[in-house]
């Protein structure tokens, strides 16, 4: 594991905690040697966990879509800077740029990346960590959905058991580097997964 993606909001949210764990998660990142992959934002959750792997000596990779540039947003400090055309295209140079990837707190566009990774992983296309990290409960209510996914059979058991949640940074990082993508079929019933054929 040489890089980590990470996906959080563009505002820095409600309470002070958010940011301070964004800054842990900068800071440890950096000091593990790995390099930081994210928006490319230096506003929100964005800029402060990008500052803090920064100040810590770590490499930042930004990517973002020219229409953010144009918005003024784009972090104009980093290691390097991507423009690239559009949110498609972010989204995969993200996932080519990135051995593992963690959601913050934050909006649409931070459970829309993290999401896709999860369908990729689910479809095969990739096979890296997805992980969300807890603050102050702000996923618990989206892991409650998601097991409910798996009560009504939209989910495999092992697909949900293949997703980190958590607020502990030793555990995340040792889970990571440890991770085995689970081997669990999309399709969770054989007789229908035939009919499809």
């Amino acid at each position: 594991m040489k890089s980590i993606c990470v996906y959080c909001g563009s505002n820095t949210g409600a309470k002070p905690v958010y940011a301070d764990r964004a800054v842990a998660l900068g800071q440890r990142i950096a000091r593990e040697g790995l390099a930081l992959v994210y928006g490319g934002g230096n506003v929100g959750l964005m800029g402060t966990v990008a500052d803090a792997a920064l100040q810590a000596g770590g490499e930042v990779i930004g990517v973002i879509p020219e229409q953010l540039v144009g918005w003024e947003v784009a972090h104009q400090g980093l290691s390097r800077l991507e423009v690239v055309a559009n949110m498609h295209e972010r989204k995969m140079r993200m996932f080519d740029l990135s051995d593992a990837f963690i959601a913050l707190p934050g909006g649409f566009g931070t459970l829309d990346e993290m999401f896709e990774m999860l369908t990729w992983r689910q479809l095969g296309i990739g096979d890296r960590p997805c992980a969300f990290l807890d603050v102050d409960g702000f996923y618990a209510p989206l892991m409650a959905m998601i097991d409910r996914m798996v009560e009504e059979r939209f989910l495999h058991p092992d697909q949900r058991q293949d997703l980190w949640h958590g607020d502990d940074l030793d555990a995340l990082f040792a889970w990571m580097r440890d991770y085995r993508p689970a081997q669990a079929d999309k399709w969770m019933d054989e007789k229908r997964r035939k009919s499809l054929r």
